[in-house]
């Protein structure tokens, strides 16, 4: 990406960016930016805000602004491996059964559709509650979950090259498998794959901030905006906003990154503003 595609993004699409930054930024350096510790106990429960604790403690009595800025670390960190996984093995798959066609395509693509056809969700909360709620555990099932969307998209878009000619031309040159996936279809199918990583991490991130609220995702004292809401759920009634923060870091993020990759699509598409 040059920076001239930089500066005539539009103001949507500027405003992700700076967002995304902003988030990163937070995440790699919350050590330094908190104020306190993600499990230290700082006054009593449910202070106001104002004075020393500028956003308020929550329900045990931590530094809600720290919980905030602690969870932003554990919350993207979390979901960004999830997502890596998640999108390599999807993607990995999909091109292998695009290129190899025959009974591996078919084998892998019927075994997609088996996990498709279940709720997420309700899968996730199946397989979490058999496996437990580690770290691990909570990683390994949503990245298997949401590989099946990467499979069919990489599975998708790679269709369209293989029938092309010069794949055709390397196959008759000899060249192995590796050589087709890497420098023939690989860099031709990039920008959908690029955009479909930054959509896939929005549903990973909301799906793990879903299970954290749910008690099965990433688990207490780490701080993680999904269970903050869920935390701190009780005072919506006294009608303080603090159980909104969390919610709308996570509202940001996700909208953020959709207006990015938005103007990614619209720019690998070739079309005229």
């Amino acid at each position: 990406m040059r920076l001239s595609d930089l500066r005539g993004m539009p103001p949507t699409a500027a405003f992700g960016l700076g967002m995304i930054m902003f988030f990163a930024v937070v995440a790699v350096f919350a050590g330094q930016i908190a104020p306190h510790g993600q499990t230290e106990i700082v006054g009593m429960e449910f202070e106001p805000r104002g004075g020393d604790f500028v956003l308020g403690t929550d329900n045990l009595g931590r530094d809600m602004l720290s919980r905030l800025v602690w969870g932003a670390r554990n919350s993207i960190g979390i979901a960004l491996a999830t997502t890596a996984l998640a999108f390599t093995a999807g993607a990995l798959l999909g091109l292998l059964a695009a290129v190899l066609g025959g009974w591996t395509d078919q084998l892998l693509s019927r075994f997609v559709d088996l996990l498709i056809s279940i709720p997420s969700l309700l899968f996730a909360l199946l397989l979490l509650s058999i496996f437990g709620t580690s770290i691990a555990a909570l990683v390994l099932v949503i990245a298997v979950l949401e590989m099946t969307r990467v499979f069919r998209l990489s599975r998708a878009v790679a269709m369209n090259v293989v029938v092309m000619e010069f794949v055709e031309v390397a196959r008759l040159r000899g060249e192995g498998l590796g050589w087709l996936i890497g420098r023939e279809i690989l860099p031709n199918v990039t920008a959908p794959l690029v955009a479909e990583f930054g959509l896939r991490f929005c549903f990973v991130f909301l799906a793990i901030s879903a299970l954290s609220f749910l008690g099965l995702g990433i688990q207490p004292p780490t701080a993680d905006w999904g269970s903050m809401v869920r935390e701190n759920a009780a005072l919506i009634t006294f009608g303080d906003i603090t159980p909104l923060l969390p919610a709308g870091a996570i509202a940001l993020l996700t909208v953020s990154i959709n207006f990015v990759v938005d103007w990614m699509l619209h720019r690998a598409s070739g079309l005229q503003d």
